[in-house]
């Protein structure tokens, strides 16, 4: 798969000593959706914000497809649309006016078609001659990502783009994310809700002080560090301590029963001997249940929260 943002020794410090980006690589793939997570100040924003050429770099290389972003700054950010945090428009503009306005900015001509198909699929085409200030929140972000469509980019950068907003417009906006990868849009995205980086990411990339800690494919990273517990409810009469010395499980009893939890990885190659174990035992099994370690448990894990 090709590389369309390759990330070399990327460094920034800013004037007052601290340091956002410390020698982050990192290769985005062309056509994926790619999540950044990271606690508050880890550097999501100022990597964003450096390779979108708002932010100067203090060293390291940047690269959008082949195009260096100090010697090619023109050509690289007519590439990319960027949907920030806040929202910033002029409340007295109409929202057709905003949209034509941004495509101009990157020096292309006004295509009606293209802003009506931009419109439509943001539900807003039956609010293009509104003004901002007649617009409700949800609404106003909508039109925030328009901005950012409206010069067709290959490339759309999405800062916390559902902060504050209610679930069902949380969800049409992951359907909306979902159409574009479709239509061959680079999606890198910044969330602290795991759930969508979960629901919607082919990568996950886990930055932390300014590092980037790791990036795998979402499945690979639940398969790779997320652990499964499966616990045994079995009847209490046998003593089954002795189990802790030769697989990785705790126990813990009551008057009624005994639960052994089996904490299971996808490389363990015990299982089948404890199974054997437990079948050989004289005692009933009660029930058995399982439970997963989630990408959010995975996240904390991985940045020591």
């Amino acid at each position: 798969m090709s590389n369309i943002i390759k990330i070399e020794g990327l460094r920034k410090t800013y004037n007052d000593g601290t340091v956002a980006l410390d020698d982050v690589n990192l290769n985005i793939h062309s056509g994926e959706i790619i999540s950044l997570l990271g606690p508050n100040g880890a550097g999501k924003t100022s990597l964003i914000s450096t390779i979108c050429g708002i932010t100067k770099p203090t060293s390291g290389n940047v690269y959008v497809d082949g195009y260096d972003i100090k010697k090619d700054y023109r050509k690289t950010r007519k590439l990319i649309g960027l949907v920030p945090q806040e929202i910033a428009l002029e409340p007295f503009e109409k929202v057709l006016d905003v949209i034509k306005y941004s495509r101009n900015l990157f020096g292309y001509t006004n295509d009606d078609t293209h802003i009506e198909k931009i419109l439509k699929r943001l539900m807003l085409w039956d609010k293009r001659n509104k003004r901002i200030v007649e617009l409700s929140g949800g609404m106003k972000r909508r039109v925030i990502i328009a901005k950012a469509l409206s010069h067709n980019p290959k490339i759309l950068f999405l800062d916390e783009p559902t902060a504050g907003v209610d679930v069902d417009l949380r969800i049409d906006m992951w359907k909306l994310i979902k159409q574009l990868r479709s239509d061959g849009v680079t999606v890198i995205l910044t969330t602290h809700y795991i759930e969508e980086a979960e629901e919607i990411s082919d990568r996950i990339s886990i930055i932390n002080n300014g590092k980037i800690l790791l990036t795998e494919k979402k499945i690979d990273l639940i398969e790779k560090m997320g652990q499964k517990t499966i616990t045994f409810k079995v009847s209490n009469n046998i003593n089954l301590d002795y189990l802790s010395k030769d697989f990785d499980v705790s126990i813990t009893k009551n008057q009624t029963h005994t639960l052994v939890n089996y904490h299971y990885k996808k490389t363990d190659e015990l299982f089948n001997d404890f199974l054997s174990h437990i079948n050989k035992l004289d005692c009933k099994i009660l029930n058995i249940d399982t439970n997963e370690k989630s990408l959010e448990e995975i996240f904390l894990d991985v940045v020591g929260l």
